[in-house]
């Protein structure tokens, strides 16, 4: 069931280690679901800003440096 009209997505993870996560997220005070959408907010954040830099570096050595004959 999902909240505040975000959609559902199914992962697999076997019941093992799934149950431990239960316990892991409990002892830290917060659910399954709320620590994998920080995860993935958090790897999502970092990959953009790794692209941006990239973006941004390739841009740079597209640029004539000063006092280049153009």
């Amino acid at each position: 069931m999902t909240t505040k009209g975000t959609p559902g997505r199914m992962v697999r993870i076997d019941d093992e280690v799934w149950a431990a996560y239960g316990q892991l997220c409990e002892a830290e005070g917060t659910s399954r679901a709320d620590d994998i959408r920080r995860h993935v907010h958090a790897r999502v954040a970092a990959w953009r800003k790794k692209q941006a830099l990239e973006r941004r570096l390739r841009h740079l050595s597209d640029e004539p440096a000063d006092g280049d004959i153009l």
